[in-house]
């Protein structure tokens, strides 16, 4: 079942602002956890969804399809800001130093 287009739409908009909203993220102290970042962007997405659970247009099966397609979608680019998160904590690292020898 093809989605209406007003769905369409809505979940173009929905991840054009979704995007907006990962690339304004600045990283810097104090920092958090991989693990609590995800938590926020999660966080994000049920919030984007819950939004646009209003919005969308259907029976409930069309409703239910955009939906699952704007949450696919949304996971599509969480991935790649948590891979940049993820490398960005990595070269924060202190790099480990050899014992000192007495």
């Amino acid at each position: 079942m093809a989605l209406l287009k007003a769905n369409k739409d809505l979940i173009s908009a929905g991840l054009k602002e979704f995007n907006v909203l990962l690339n304004q993220q600045v990283f810097n102290d104090p920092l958090i956890s991989e693990e609590d970042m995800v938590t926020v962007v999660e966080d994000w997405m049920n919030f984007y969804i819950n939004y646009y659970r209003q919005q969308v247009t259907g029976d409930p099966q069309e409703r239910d399809k955009a939906l699952q397609e704007l949450r696919q979608e949304l996971n599509t680019l969480i991935n790649p800001f948590l891979a940049k998160y993820r490398d960005f904590l990595k070269s924060r690292e202190l790099p480990s130093h050899p014992p000192h020898s007495s």
